[in-house]
């Protein structure tokens, strides 16, 4: 049965709005019948609810904002970007950028949509399986957890690489290094989500202000306002130019050159998602998750856009210490390998580049951080899809499953292997490699479940005029997304099939994604011989009758001046 009304729950714990309360939440035994109504529904029964627990709405407005800001926003945009620009010039990654920026946009959209209707923790996993296919829930349900998981081993390990800049660490050992970020990141994870959530605040203000001052001071000393006083302009996008042939020459490179950077821009934009996985431990979700994706414009406009074109205009895509620093045999170290550092030596700078170090840091072990996270939830919806061992449901009294945060921490060991040949700087590439098709699948995953809660949401009666957050243009911003991450997935080893260019290892690094993907999704649908879900049978309602019994009892924020006013809209 698919009507509301089946779902109806009632909600004891809460002052009533219309008697003598005032409809705000009272105190820790009104949090906790909350969490217990959204688990009874969830799981079918009480008792299940009260042995499992369940996961705490403890993530503040501000929390939630500032992880859509700049949550997952790591080494991707400071370090890998440099490769990008060595093989396909500043005019290449500018709009390898913005078109990845534009489908994840579009991808977002659906996302919010989905996320608003119902705010589940995991969420994406489980709208696959309710929409799509419960094979498919399956299949991206795990893809995202190892894929997090990876992604956490990345941000470790680069981390790691980023610490060997300043001299005193070059004689100790790196798995110290990697030893006392994974201790970090447990411990910001394991206790309360209020704490991974207020790190993710501070760790994000430091991002947002070292980029809004990179962005500046790129404008001042492309303008000759730099201690040389050169005004470059757009200097280098005459000379070496802005466009550089890849693996052909003419215009066949350089569209070759514009399309190996779509893959880069994919690994950047890795994480995005993650405000919808957040949304099942949001405060007021059906106000915060809109406001959310709404700010992924203005994350993907001013951090990757305008970041793209500032390095563009401040480092030619032939300097010898940028290429020097993305090579495959090469010693630099965090900063001294990023194109933000190279360009703030070329304009003779003396202090900067350590503490950019600093920032680049903190962005690692921010995303670390991030990813553990999202791994942890990833598989908490895998259990409650009944898609993973049941005992994973197991909450702590604060909300946290931490089976699921203990068992994705496990896979940050994989880390230590930077410590053998090779170092890290090559494990932080392979790792990079290997993550950003599980991103594209996921991104790809979230824009057929849209299409299907489409269509579900027009077969069983709902007006999408009184949804909380309609995206505009649907379903066609859905079937936009998912062409153009297929193609990126289908081309992007495209590589080794040039004449002189095959290389197993880089088609390995480049398919195994779409196998792993695969494999999942048929063996989840050979395993319980699922189906295609009915958009007239899909299941749209279980869990959001407790969410609606919520509306109304989260207390109004009411800006008392101009300070608080811009800070409410901030976050």
């Amino acid at each position: 049965m698919t009507e509301k009304a089946a779902y109806e729950v009632e909600e004891p714990g809460y002052d009533s709005p219309n008697g003598g309360g005032n409809g705000v939440r009272s105190g820790s035994v009104d949090e906790k019948g909350a969490r217990i109504n959204e688990a009874a529904e969830l799981y079918g029964d009480i008792q299940s609810a009260e042995e499992y627990g369940y996961v705490s709405r403890g993530l503040k407005s501000r929390h939630i904002q500032f992880i859509a800001l700049g949550g997952t926003i790591g080494t991707g945009l400071f370090l890998g970007i440099g490769s990008a620009f060595t093989r396909a010039g500043p005019l290449s990654v500018l709009l390898g950028y913005t078109f990845t920026g534009v489908a994840i946009f579009t991808m977002m959209q659906s996302l919010g949509e989905m996320a608003t209707w119902l705010p589940l923790p995991g969420a994406i996993p489980q709208f696959c399986a309710r929409y799509v296919d419960p094979a498919m829930g399956f299949a991206v349900g795990w893809n995202n957890w190892y894929q997090a998981s990876i992604t956490l081993c990345a941000e470790i390990s680069a981390a790691a690489v980023v610490i060997g800049f300043w001299n005193g660490a070059a004689d100790i050992n790196v798995a110290a290094w990697i030893s006392i970020i994974i201790v970090l990141v447990i411990c910001l994870n394991i206790f309360a989500v209020s704490i991974y959530g207020e790190a993710e605040f501070i760790f994000a203000s430091i991002k947002i202000l070292t980029i809004v001052g990179l962005l500046i001071m790129a404008l001042c000393i492309d303008l000759g306002g730099g201690p040389t006083h050169d005004r470059l302009g757009f200097r280098y996008w005459k000379h070496p130019g802005a466009m550089k042939a890849y693996k052909s020459v003419g215009a066949t490179g350089r569209f070759l050159g514009l399309f190996s950077t779509l893959v880069n821009a994919a690994f950047s934009y890795g994480g995005v998602e993650m405000v919808a996985v957040a949304a099942g431990e949001a405060e007021n979700p059906r106000k915060n998750i809109p406001k959310a994706v709404r700010r992924v414009f203005w994350r993907i406009l001013f951090f990757y856009v305008l970041g793209s074109l500032a390095i563009g205009v401040l480092v030619p895509y032939n300097d010898d210490k940028l290429l020097a620093a993305t090579s495959s045999d090469s010693s630099a170290k965090g900063a001294a390998a990023s194109p933000w550092v190279i360009a703030i030596y070329r304009a003779s700078i003396p202090v900067l580049p350590s503490i950019i170090n600093a920032v680049i840091l903190t962005s690692a072990s921010s995303s670390a951080n991030a990813f553990l996270y999202t791994g942890s939830r990833y598989l908490y919806a895998l259990a409650q899809n009944k898609q993973a061992p049941q005992f994973l449901l197991k909450c702590s009294r604060t909300g946290v499953p931490y089976y699921c945060v203990g068992i994705t921490a496990s896979i940050s060991l994989l880390t230590y292997l930077s410590c053998g040949k090779g170092g890290a700087t090559e494990v932080f590439q392979w790792f990079q490699n290997l993550t950003t098709i599980a991103n594209l699948f996921t991104w790809m995953s979230i824009s057929i479940a849209y299409i299907q809660f489409n269509k579900a949401l027009k077969a069983q009666g709902v007006d999408r005029n009184s949804l909380v957050f309609k995206s505009p243009f649907q379903p066609f911003l859905a079937w936009f997304s998912l062409i153009y991450f297929a193609i990126i997935t289908l081309f992007n080893g495209f590589a080794v099939f040039i004449h002189g260019s095959w290389d197993i290892t880089d088609f390995f690094t480049a398919y195994i994604g779409v196998a792993i993907y695969l494999i999942l999704l048929a063996f989840w649908k050979i395993f319980k011989r699922t189906k295609m879900v009915n958009p007239a049978e899909a299941d749209i309602y279980t869990g959001k009758a407790a969410l609606d019994a919520e509306e109304g009892k989260w207390p109004e924020q009411h800006p008392r001046n101009v300070v608080e006013r811009i800070w409410f809209w901030i976050a």
